[in-house]
């Protein structure tokens, strides 16, 4: 913090008294402590945008590697075409015209699909570009506005995830945070799983051929599950000599690194159509498909709200938490929110810690506990206000006793 000169010019020469130097520089300490603290929480905080930042970027990756897989394909077929007519020696006049003419016309298609893969490119980069930007104007001035717009951030991820696409859609609409969420993410999730719960895999394998050098490099076993549901369902029907020669195709190129799986599957030729296996239910590739998902786009496994409830509840678990008389006060006293702490582990507490009843601050040496006749104990800041509010007169809110100031007694904290 600078101080100014001063008005007679004198700042850097004029002696300062011991006392204005204290004052500045408890000014001085008391100014930049604030705003240290809160940076120091605003650092903490943008530890958790990971996934912010990384589901467009992949997002934005993705959009560039299909425009480029598309151009090349049309671009290649152009050429081959533009090869053929060349090499023909004997080739008439309108069979040339015939020739030019689709070429032209298949040049105006890939030129339309280049501007369509453009227009899309740039919507991702100017995405990626408002979440930066986004993230570069949180500071400590506006430090409580930032949180309020990552709370619906979070909302919306946690409607987009639980299929809610309508209120996430609106939520982000009202708040004006359409660049800053996934819900297009997650509606393209969103048919590959409404075709699993209709036990169709087709839109789910065209997902896997779209991500195939991805899903490949992580070594993972989604399709070849895919493979293995449809092979069951032929089981299933009885369709046993489709079901053999399916195998054959599709399942056997997979039975280098998947052995026992492909040895099990095909044991079902043997149980027929009643097996009740866990892992040939259809459920069972919804929750892989969204892990696969959330894997792919660098997305955590869980909703962000469970990940800041659970963060949450642990610091305020402990055994008395689940007793009958737990205070209301508490979270950990509601069900649903028991059921959330229940995989956490207790809180690590050194010193057990008083909170009043009336205000729910802290008490401590500033501001000690005090005990009534009936023994129940407040703080002296909510007593005080409650004595000068009722002429000295202290009420009791658990039992209503009523009492003077004068007939408290101070308790200490050791």
């Amino acid at each position: 913090m600078e101080i100014d000169p001063l008005p007679n010019g004198s700042g850097s020469n004029a002696a300062t008294s011991p006392e204005t130097a204290a004052t500045t520089t408890a000014i001085t300490v008391t100014s930049n402590t604030a705003p240290s603290s809160k940076l120091s929480h605003l650092t903490e905080s943008l530890k958790l945008e990971h996934q912010f930042l990384r589901v467009p970027f992949e997002h934005f990756k993705k959009t560039i590697r299909t425009n480029h897989r598309t151009v090349e394909k049309e671009v290649s077929a152009v050429i081959s075409s533009v090869t053929d007519v060349a090499d023909s020696d004997e080739i008439s006049k309108d069979d040339a015209i015939l020739s030019l003419t689709s070429l032209v016309s298949r040049l105006q298609g890939i030129k339309r699909k280049l501007e369509e893969g453009s227009h899309a490119e740039n919507l991702q980069a100017h995405r990626c570009r408002a979440r930066l930007d986004h993230l570069d104007s949180a500071d400590a001035e506006n430090l409580s506005e930032w949180n309020n717009v990552r709370l619906k951030r979070v909302l919306v991820d946690y409607m987009s995830r639980m299929s809610y696409y309508d209120s996430a859609m609106k939520l982000a609409e009202s708040s004006n945070i359409q660049e800053l969420v996934d819900i297009d993410v997650f509606q393209e999730a969103k048919k590959v799983i409404d075709g699993l719960r209709n036990q169709e895999v087709g839109p789910a394998l065209a997902w896997c051929a779209d991500n195939k050098s991805r899903l490949k490099k992580s070594k993972s076993k989604f399709e070849f599950q895919l493979r293995l549901q449809e092979f069951v369902e032929l089981v299933r029907a009885e369709n046993y000599m489709r079901a053999i020669s399916y195998a054959r195709r599709y399942l056997s190129p997979w039975g280098a690194t998947h052995l026992k799986e492909f040895q099990r599957v095909m044991a079902t030729l043997a149980v027929r159509s009643h097996t009740e296996c866990a892992k040939y239910k259809w459920d069972f590739l919804v929750d892989q498909f969204k892990q696969e998902f959330c894997r792919l786009y660098g997305m955590t496994l869980e909703p962000l709200l469970l990940i800041y409830l659970q963060a949450g509840l642990s610091a305020l678990k402990t055994p008395y938490c689940y007793e009958d008389d737990c205070t209301k006060e508490d979270p950990l006293s509601q069900d649903s929110f028991r059921k959330l702490a229940m995989p956490l582990p207790y809180s690590k507490q050194h010193h057990s810690k008083l909170v009043c009843y009336i205000t729910k601050e802290l008490m401590d040496t500033e501001n000690p506990p005090q005990v009534l006749p009936n023994g129940y104990v407040y703080s002296t800041k909510a007593l005080k206000e409650m004595a000068e509010k009722n002429n000295g007169k202290i009420t009791c809110p658990r039992t209503g006793l009523v009492c003077s100031y004068s007939d408290l007694v101070k308790a200490y904290i050791s």
